[in-house]
């Protein structure tokens, strides 16, 4: 933990509203040794209510579609419990008009550009990733993990 008591992970401030995209939560969700310790704890933050987490319909397609494509149909249930708890932004005609344009800009790949169009529509203070095609996206602050 920070030794600021107001600062939270990654330097965040107390109570700051975070869209978290897809590999933080499957990596933790799936407990992977070797990128899981990185983004650990930003949910602890959250547990502690610190943070705000959010997640994109995307990121909730992307981590069910794991487990529904090796037949695991009660993991992904239980994944999806699991993130019941945290926001689900839906895709919106706002959301979608501006990742056109932040994909246009920036050069993303269209779910990346849903993502980070996502984190500004919630006026989210950062956007946390693993992807270093974020690298390029100017407007919000871009957190890759401790």
């Amino acid at each position: 933990m920070a030794t600021d008591p107001a600062v939270s992970w990654g330097g965040l401030a107390i109570g700051s509203t975070v869209l978290v995209d897809s590999a933080p939560w499957i990596y933790v969700l799936e407990a992977r040794p070797r990128f899981a310790p990185k983004f650990t704890g930003l949910f602890e933050a959250a547990a502690r209510q610190e943070l705000v987490l959010s997640l994109s319909t995307i990121t909730l397609s992307e981590i069910l579609a794991g487990p529904y494509k090796s037949g695991q149909t009660a993991l992904a249930k239980r994944y999806e419990k699991a993130l019941a708890g945290y926001r689900v932004v839906e895709l919106s005609t706002p959301i979608a008009v501006l990742a056109a344009q932040l994909r246009s800009r920036f050069a993303l790949k269209m779910p990346d550009a849903i993502q980070v169009a996502t984190a500004l529509e919630i006026g989210a203070d950062a956007l946390v990733t693993h992807d270093r095609d974020f690298s390029k996206v100017r407007g919000i602050s871009v957190l890759m993990g401790a």
